[in-house]
This record gives structure tokens, sequence and C-alpha cells, in this order.
């Protein structure tokens, strides 16, 4: 099978007991005035996954952990985790506190009503040079899957009252975290129970083909790291390349293109393919099957939107179980609509609480 890459930039988180996806009555009973707060707090976590990245990027990154209103009250309880990875140029301030999504805001408002039963909600922030880790495993950027479900896991279930079990952890993410959701998800259902992947990109990176009329990309006219800065076009390659074909021999990018000289270079090129949950799918149905359930959606306005809609035709041709959802949007639009109204709900539903 031929494989071609397109070089485009990347586009654009115990009281009493119910079942799982009834309203929690403890926060139903008092719905009258402005929901209670939880508590956002900001901490950095060591992660060995990370340690000697060849980026030289930090291996304690910033992590947002959101605690819901009952935790300071309610000391022997328990609670299930969301872990929510971000977009691309994103970090976790784009989903916490002051200017951002307000997750934290939309967590309280939904737990206060009752519509999803309370969660602890945790989101790294994997930003680097190139404007994001691809939640990959390289020696380059880090191995970032082994953070998450390791590392990240491990230091939420030291330090809060988590219910320490895989039937209690969900993982979601939008864009370069809805790759991330879906890739993490393939690879460790030893970790997470249930996801939610919105607007995912990468989905289907197969198909490299060198630029019109044979113009060196311009990824590869730059001579140091820092001259893509600015360049979302060459940093969204670099990102990639950084995450998908690391190379230690090759400083100071430590890394290979699957071009040169505007001609593909198949050896890694497949590299790019064999990173693209459309091309995995067929060796992890199993490890998706162990999943309570999976869902999907995306804005009919999105660009990422053929790539979603093969990845989901290929769940389905699998057997894979899975929901996938469209509606009126672009790549951006809904995400804080989406995360309120789907999102919080769909792992109060499939996540396990304490009894």
């Amino acid at each position: 099978m031929a494989v071609s890459v397109v070089l485009v930039a990347l586009s654009a988180c115990g009281g009493r007991s119910t079942q799982a996806g009834e309203p929690d009555p403890e926060a139903a009973a008092d719905r009258t005035g402005p929901p209670a707060a939880g508590t956002w707090e900001r901490v950095r976590v060591h992660g060995t996954s990370l340690e000697g990245n060849l980026l030289g990027e930090t291996a304690d990154p910033d992590v947002s952990i959101y605690l819901p209103a009952s935790y300071a009250t309610a000391p022997d309880r328990r609670y299930p985790v969301v872990y929510v990875l971000h977009g691309y140029t994103g970090t976790d301030l784009s989903y916490f506190g002051p200017g951002s999504r307000g997750l934290d805001k939309i967590a309280d408002r939904v737990f206060g009503s009752g519509s999803a039963r309370e969660m602890i909600l945790v989101m790294p922030n994997c930003m680097n040079r190139y404007g994001g880790c691809m939640y990959s495993s390289s020696v380059t950027a880090g191995d970032w899957e082994g953070y998450v479900a390791d590392d990240l896991v491990g230091y939420v279930d030291r330090t809060y009252r988590t219910i320490a079990a895989r039937e209690s952890r969900g993982l979601a993410g939008h864009s370069m975290g809805g790759y991330g959701t879906i890739r993490i998800g393939m690879k460790r259902p030893d970790a997470f129970s249930a996801l939610y992947a919105l607007s995912s990109c990468c989905l289907n990176e197969g198909t490299i083909r060198p630029p019109a009329g044979g113009v060196t990309p311009l990824a590869e006219s730059i001579g140091s790291p820092d001259e893509a800065q600015g360049d979302r076009a060459v940093m969204g390659t670099l990102a990639r390349a950084a995450a998908w074909a690391p190379n230690p021999a090759n400083p100071p990018f430590f890394f290979d293109l699957p071009t040169k000289g505007g001609e593909v270079q198949p050896e890694i090129a497949e590299k790019w393919a064999a990173n693209s949950p459309v091309a995995m799918l067929d060796q992890y149905v199993g490890s998706l099957g162990k999943y309570t359930a999976i869902a999907l959606d995306i804005g009919l306005q999105d660009s990422l939107l053929a790539g979603n809609r093969v990845f989901v035709e290929r769940l389905t041709r699998f057997g894979v179980p899975h929901t996938f959802e469209t509606y009126e949007g672009d790549h951006t639009s809904g995400i804080a609509q989406r995360l309120e109204e789907k999102v919080l709900p769909f792992f109060s539903q499939h996540l396990e609480f304490a009894p």
C-alpha cells in the first residue's frame, strides 16, 4: 500500500450511593442559589517518563486539578477522576482559570445542578517549543503516553481521595487532546474505562504527498528550532515529527521529516502512518473492546470531519462499540457547551462511583 502524507498544520477532567448516571442527591438537594464552588489548583507533577527528553522540556509539567465542592466537606468520600487533554498550542490554562473555557465553572454548574455526579478533573500542560507533545511516546518529545497513564495517574491516586481503579477513570480531550485520548486509550485500557474524544486531529495521517510544484516545504528550510516560532504550519509539522519520527543522531532537532528536498522519504513517512489511529486500529480492537463506553463528536463545519468519519467507519467495521455525534459548529465553537452538556454527564453515567 502506497504511503503519502500531507504536511499541514494542526487544526485549530464517599457520600451516599446512587447508580451511575443518576443525579447526585447531595448536589440536587438545593438548587435555589449559585452552585457551590469547587477548588482549582495548579501543581507540578514529576514524570519519570519525561526525564531525559532530547528537546530538554521539563519533566515536571504544570497540572490543573479541579476538586468538586464536596471534597472539602465530605472527608471520607472518594471520587472518580476524568483526565482531560488540551489541544495543540493550548495549555491547561486554556480550560481552567480566568480567560479560559472555564471547565472549573462548568463543573460547578453541572455538579451543582445534579446533571452529573461529582468527579475530580485533571489536565496536564503538554505545551512544548513546537506547540504540543502530541501525547505520544518519543525520546525527543518525551513519553507522554507513560506520563498520563502512569506518572500522572499514580500521583493523583496517591495525593487525592480517588477511587483508584480503572473503572473509575475516564480520559477525554479536544483536537490534539482527542488524538491523545484515542491513542492512549487504544494502548492503556488497564488505566481507563471510558473515552470521549472531541474534534480529534491527526486520526488519518497515512498519506504524505510532496508539495505542489516540488517546492521544498518550509519545515525543511529552517536551520534551528527557534526559526519555527510563530509559523503555525511549520510548528505543527515539527511537533508531529518530534513525536512520531525521533532521531537522536540528528541534532539540533533530533527528529526526521517525512520529506527531503521536497521528495517523500518513505521510511519516515511510514512512521507517521504508523502513528495514525486509522492505521493502528486493527491492532487494538481487543483493547478498545474493554471500555465501558467510547464517544466521539465533531462539528459539521470542522475541517477535521473527514478524518473523524474515516476513523468511525473503521470502528464500525471492526465491531468496536461507540457513539458518534455531529453538531452545527466549527473546530472550537461548541467545545464549552459540549463539555457541559455531553462530556461530564457521559462520565457520570459510565464511571463507577464509591458505594
